[in-house]
């Protein structure tokens, strides 16, 4: 068997053994052409046909070597990939070749011949593609609003002579500029220097030092000189040189599909201050909305709390241990087929796929969730919101049997799935080609008929069990830019807009039901802004996850994110240390979104939950109930003032987690301490994130404060130096506001 998939699974990270690369071939630069052969399989050639702009036609038959096998960002020796995919991989080669690509315009046909041990010929279909090259246009191909800052002459664009592929151009820097932004951003909050893209991609923890993102935006701010932004008006892929080739250009390059001398992509810019670039941003874009007021209390959850048994405990937990929680996460509710029904609940099943509702469902007294309407009544009657996590597929794997079969079924002849197309061209559904849940089935939500389908089979826990919301995780699935969407959008255009669609969607259901659009998402793009709350993704616990945690909130915030928390101290692996848990709580309680997370651990003892009672016991140390509890119930304090400080940000579009440099965009002080914010108008943060510290250097913006712990004055346009016992954060108050905040800080 040989195989030869040209556009490959679409992982924009990493090139599959049996793809085309670069997808659209460049005149002169290397053409890779690879496959996947079986172990009988001992040569293969590729025959190349090329036919040149001028009708002149060449053959060549071309050797491939082995290389080494790859797929979707995993070498294919098992890895996150499912065992049968592992076992077919240890028994599949790969071959490859490289040559210079031909000239543009340039039509390229090629096939693959396998010779087999002991005889025999095997042959691919054909595959054809167009060369592509480089050439200088005018500068109108880049359709500018607002004051245009393209650089003369800069504009460059990738052509066959038919089509646009790429438009590439240069954007000027000052000296002294920087530049921030571009979504959620794990690395740093100045860019300048650095290269950077903008994809939606689950990047599975160290995301800060792999430079990737579930969240990001083609928006940035520059910062220092005139004060400017701009919006690449996009949902493609979109790469940015920072000052990293040339310290004066931020050079930007766009994936397009335009006619060749028509104008092929459109950037905004706006002038002012970040706040003004941020609010000429929302106003396109849409902008947050604000939430109701438990959204600022506590948030809990861990991915072993799998039984309503153990979820009631948990709860029980916290009033027994004084750790106030205002919203319990659910994760593993469902009977990870359906996503709809709750683990061991008995019902008949809906061939059509139709919804069920509340009273189909018989819930056995010796199953997971004997009561779970009597559970979140429960929940409810102690002030505390359910929210259930949700994953926006129908699973493939185990082959679906019941519900999940009959829902499956009915999503193909529904036509509500996102789809592919096969090797003739037809449209068949797409298949997953991520890691998790590999295979499964895509609802294109972002066309209004199959969201409504997909959501209705929720519909029931929200208008009759009572939930408050959903984790509407893992929106990052949408690989390829083959994929069809059901309004004719293909996947490089419509793959990061799925995941605004996702929470969209899920709000939408909460809001027909009356209730507030709370979902929890850690994907997004440019839209997201106006649909519900987020959270960093997964992370082990670290230090060095701890500050690319606080580099996503204060970005993302830059990026008009309003509601936005982290995993503090982190969800995955060893528990953290009892000084890393605790400085990440004190960092929590002051940002919009305080929360605790733990990763599934089998149940294996000692737990890895991350309550503050199990790291006490675990750690041995006295004090991490005590400095818990405290920071709980100053975040309970907190919220009235979180909460107007919101309806502030979302009138004024100004963050609520708000970098320094947006209300000093020309104080050094706001650079060379990056991690540190405004929260509101009247407080300033300035966490300990980094480990064995007990002096903490504050640059403490100009301005008049006070001391939140101690009440002294403090006069700002300084650096200080001061003490951080483990039950302290440097935080201080604007003098003006003292008065009214005094009681929050008071134990």
């Amino acid at each position: 068997m040989i195989r030869h998939r040209p556009l490959g699974s679409g992982h924009p990270y990493s090139v599959d053994t049996e793809q085309r690369w670069p997808l659209d071939p460049v005149a002169g630069e290397p053409l890779r052409l690879g496959v996947r052969a079986t172990p009988d399989i001992e040569s293969v050639e590729a025959e190349v046909e090329i036919t040149d702009a001028a009708g002149t036609r060449r053959t060549e038959r071309l050797p491939l070597a082995r290389v080494a096998r790859t797929s979707r960002g995993q070498a294919m020796d098992g890895g996150h990939l499912a065992s049968a995919q592992a076992r077919l991989a240890r028994g599949a080669g790969g071959w490859a070749v490289e040559f210079p690509a031909p000239d543009a315009g340039s039509d390229i046909r090629y096939r693959f011949v396998g010779r087999a041990i002991g005889g025999g010929t095997q042959r691919t279909r054909r595959f054809e593609t167009v060369a592509s090259g480089w050439i200088d246009a005018p500068d109108d191909v880049v359709e500018t609003a607002g004051a245009d800052r393209v650089v003369p002459g800069s504009v460059r664009v990738l052509t066959d002579g038919a089509r646009v592929r790429r438009v590439r151009f240069a954007l000027p820097l000052a000296d002294g500029e920087h530049v921030t932004g571009f979504g959620e951003r794990f690395d740093a909050l100045d860019h300048r220097g650095a290269e950077l893209d903008s994809v939606v991609f689950e990047q599975y923890k160290s995301q800060g030092a792999e430079r990737k993102t579930y969240l990001p935006m083609p928006f940035a701010h520059v910062v220092g000189g005139e004060g400017w932004g701009f919006h690449l008006r996009t949902s493609r892929r979109a790469w940015f040189d920072v000052g990293a080739s040339r310290p004066d250009r931020l050079v930007v390059e766009v994936e397009t599909d335009a006619a060749a001398g028509e104008p092929a992509v459109a950037i905004a810019f706006s002038d002012g201050t970040p706040t003004e670039v941020l609010d000429a941003f929302l106003a396109e874009v849409g902008r947050p909305e604000e939430l109701p007021e438990w959204v600022f209390r506590l948030w809990a959850s861990g991915n072993e709390w799998n039984t309503q048994a153990e979820v009631v405990r948990q709860m029980d937990l916290h009033r027994e241990h004084d750790v106030p929680v205002g919203s319990v996460v659910i994760e593993a509710w469902s009977d990870e087929r359906t996503f709809t029904a709750f683990r061991d609940a008995e019902y008949e099943v809906t061939e059509d796929g139709a919804p069920h509702r509340f009273a189909d469902f018989t819930f056995p007294a010796d199953g997971a969730w004997p009561d779970p309407k009597g559970m979140v009544d429960e929940l409810h009657a102690r002030d505390i919101r359910v929210h259930l996590w949700q994953i926006p597929l129908l699973k493939a794997r185990p082959h679906p049997t019941g519900q999940a079969r009959a829902d499956a079924l009915a999503a193909e002849r529904e036509g509500v799935l996102i789809r592919e197309p096969n090797a003739r061209g037809e449209l068949r559904p797409y298949r997953n080609r991520g890691w998790w849940f590999p295979l499964s089935t895509m609802p294109d939500l972002t066309d209004e008929r199959a969201a409504r389908w997909w959501t209705e089979k929720r519909r029931y826990l929200v208008e009759e069990v009572g939930i408050d919301g959903f984790k509407t995780d893992g929106g990052e699935h949408a690989w390829g830019r083959e994929l069809a969407y059901l309004d004719g959008t293909r996947g490089d255009e419509g793959n990061n807009a799925f995941p605004v669609a996702y929470a969209k969607a899920y709000g939408d259901l909460l809001r027909s039901a009356g209730k507030a659009p709370v979902t929890f998402s850690r994907a997004g793009f440019t839209g997201s802004q106006a649909h519900g709350a987020f959270w960093a993704g997964d992370e082990n616990s670290t230090w060095d996850a701890f500050r690319w945690s606080m580099f996503a909130g204060l970005s993302a915030a830059a990026s008009g994110i309003l509601y936005w928390g982290w995993d503090l101290a982190g969800f995955s692996g060893p528990l953290p240390s009892p000084e890393l848990y605790l400085r990440a709580t004190a960092a929590s309680t002051f940002v919009p979104i305080m929360q605790y997370h733990s990763e599934f651990n089998h149940h294996r003892t000692p737990s890895r939950d991350r309550t503050p009672w199990n790291l006490a016991e675990q750690s041995g140390d006295e004090r991490v109930l005590p400095v818990f509890r405290a920071f709980a119930h100053l975040r309970e304090r907190l919220v009235p003032y979180l909460a107007t400080e919101a309806a502030e940000s979302v009138r004024t579009s100004a963050p609520l987690m708000r970098p320094t440099y947006f209300d000093h965009p020309g104080w050094a002080g706001a650079w060379t301490h990056p991690l540190q914010w405004f929260l509101g108008r009247d407080l300033f943060v300035s966490p300990v994130v980094d480990e064995g510290e007990t002096v903490h250097e504050v640059a403490l913006p100009p301005g008049e404060w006070v001391d939140a712990w101690t009440g002294e004055a403090v006069v700002g346009d300084t650096v200080a130096r001061v003490e951080v016992p483990i039950d302290r954060i440097p935080v201080y108050v604007r003098a003006s506001a003292h008065g009214r905040l005094r009681e929050v800080f008071r134990a």
